[in-house]
């Protein structure tokens, strides 16, 4: 898996690292503000089809709603 992708398409137990948060400017500042910046490792804690996606970034874990999680861009880590 390579490229650039929401948050929403890495598998479970999947890691990779934040690229970019495409969102307006209170919702990228709020996710900022939990450690959603450039360069940070995200994992995939818990991805099930409904409801929310559970992960873990800076030490805490979150769970996002789909929409929120749509609108962060990562690129998944290699192995």
């Amino acid at each position: 898996m390579s490229g650039t992708i929401p948050l929403t398409m890495m598998p479970e137990g999947g890691q990779g690292h934040v690229i970019s948060v495409d969102a307006g400017h209170k919702l990228t500042m709020r996710l900022i503000e939990m450690g959603f910046t450039n360069g940070a490792t995200v994992r995939v804690i818990k991805s099930d089809t409904n409801g929310p996606i559970i992960v873990s970034v800076s030490s805490s874990k979150y769970a996002l709603g789909r929409g929120m999680a749509m609108k962060i861009m990562v690129t998944p880590a290699e192995g």
